[in-house]
């Protein structure tokens, strides 16, 4: 895609809204708010992680963010999340480098939860709950399906989850997403979150090699009583629902807070792997980065009170959105010449760079307000 010897702050601009206007169903076809607009102003917001009315504010031929707010809650609704939902995996898979489709890769699924603090009921009812953290137990659910190839890892699909939803019935969508990508899953890594039967059982009838972390229940039977001995193994185990698989037991040394070494044991479940415990337990935690990419995405995740769900879902994507073009562009850009493997070089064109570029290319377009109007103060004689 890249053929110039530079890459400029317009360039990646332009990049986004191709992308965007392309694929995404925002658009404005005002005299003064265009579409480009639109994207524009969001990408403001994204880039210095600020509200949309701020973004507004900032920029000095910017429409104002009440008439912002009033284009995007008139095209989002909660009746068409689904379309969303394929619109913007749509974008996500539209920017991946060929090699990626020509090769099995590794991937990962998991949860991303967004805390919500609000009351009101039509929003409630779109949230899911979970443990209590960050002062709630209501959340805002997404989850992604994160391809990992050698030093690139985008967001091939992500799903907006809905309380209704069962995790084996997002799994599915998930993976014929890379399915219809043609894309090869060679091994799929996935936190204990989804360890159930019901998942386990679908990765085992689709014969889809993966590694899932197990968690350790009971007090002296259940999961707990593999966690025997003094050295990893593999076995057979039959959960209380029936369905059976491989766990592999590992037994792993951390220092105690007197900094003496005690053992502790991780358990995953194996579905068509045949390696060792140890190489499991190694691939797993060297693999399994997708928590960078969320904490990536809330570095440009727009702030917002809306009490439309849609908006926030899509504003979730969005952010998901910008960090996949990053990925993409960074492929070329901090590309190491010489022969062999395509290898990137880890401090070329960082994240922060291209959220900076990006900055300056919509303030320069568009201008920044530099001055603040002082109120003019009567003096009386």
């Amino acid at each position: 895609m890249i053929q110039q010897s530079e890459l400029t702050a317009q360039d990646i601009r332009e990049t986004m809204q191709s992308v965007s206007q392309e694929h995404l169903p925002l658009e404005a076809n005002g005299y003064v708010c265009t579409s480009a607009m639109l994207y524009d102003v969001l990408m403001k917001a994204a880039s210095e992680n600020i509200s949309i009315d701020a973004a507004c504010r900032d920029l000095e031929n910017s429409v104002s963010g009440n008439r912002m707010r009033e284009l995007l809650n008139g095209q989002l609704s909660t009746e068409k999340l689904n379309l969303y939902e394929m619109q913007i995996n749509e974008a996500l898979a539209s920017q991946l480098p060929h090699q990626l489709l020509s090769r099995p890769v590794e991937a990962a699924i998991d949860e991303h939860d967004e805390p919500f603090y609000g009351k009101t009921a039509e929003l409630r009812a779109f949230t899911c709950r979970s443990k209590a953290k960050t002062g709630t137990s209501r959340f805002f659910r997404i989850i992604s399906l994160y391809v990992i190839y050698r030093e690139m890892r985008v967001t091939l699909a992500v799903a907006f989850v809905r309380p209704e939803d069962k995790t084996v019935a997002i799994v599915q969508r998930l993976l014929q997403c890379a399915e219809r990508l043609r894309i090869k899953i060679k091994v799929l890594y996935m936190d204990r979150g989804f360890c159930s039967g019901p998942v386990i059982s679908h990765l085992q009838e689709v014969q889809q090699p993966a590694i899932l972390a197990c968690p350790i229940r009971g007090k002296t039977g259940g999961t707990r009583q593999l966690c025997r001995g003094r050295k990893s193994y593999r076995t057979r185990y039959t959960f209380t629902d029936g369905s059976t698989a491989d766990i592999a037991v590992v037994a792993t040394l951390v220092p105690n807070k007197e900094k003496r070494r005690r053992r502790k044991w991780m358990l995953f479940v194996v579905i068509g792997i045949d390696w060792k415990p140890k190489t499991i337990y190694r691939r797993y935690r060297f693999r399994f980065g997708i928590e960078t990419s969320y904490r990536i995405l809330r570095r440009v995740r727009i702030k917002t009170t809306s009490r439309n769900p849609a908006l926030r879902f899509f504003l979730l994507g969005f952010a998901l959105l910008l960090v996949n073009i990053w990925a993409f562009l960074r492929w070329f850009v901090a590309r190491i010449p010489g022969r062999g493997p395509h290898r990137l070089d880890p401090t070329r064109f960082q994240f922060q760079a291209f959220v900076s570029m990006l900055r300056r290319a919509i303030e320069y377009l568009y201008g920044v307000v530099m001055t603040i109007p002082m109120p003019s103060l009567s003096i009386k004689s």
